[in-house]
């Protein structure tokens, strides 16, 4: 972290911005960018990903290394931002979902989930 640039929650957004300009049909380029690479190959490539990102976290956190687990979760995120953007979807709607569900008991919110 720098001093020069506060951490603030728009990140997510700022991120998914980008990402956005690295989706095919807005001219990204696979040779360029690695999430235009990610984005090209589709959902296969960036869900193993979120796969392995998801281990490596599981990983650190048994290890019990702060700066490991904070850093396999930036790449974690990163990865689920990677899927947001190519399902057109935003940080902004998990965001939502996550306000909505504040204050609700985790037991209750998951019995009121359709049932599949």
């Amino acid at each position: 972290m720098t001093d020069q640039t506060p951490i603030t929650a728009d990140i997510l957004a700022r991120i998914a911005d980008t990402l956005e300009t690295r989706r095919p049909e807005n001219g990204g380029d696979p040779s360029a960018s690695y999430s235009a690479k990610l984005l090209a190959k589709g959902p296969d490539s960036f869900l193993k990903k979120i796969g392995e990102e998801a281990t490596e976290l599981v990983m650190a956190a048994k290890d019990g290394v702060p700066e490991r687990i904070v850093s396999e979760t930036a790449d974690l995120w990163f990865h689920c931002l990677v899927a947001l953007t190519h399902f057109k979807l935003r940080p902004e709607d998990v965001l939502a979902e996550l306000a909505r569900r504040e204050g609700l008991s985790g037991l209750v919110e998951k019995a009121s989930r359709p049932k599949d």
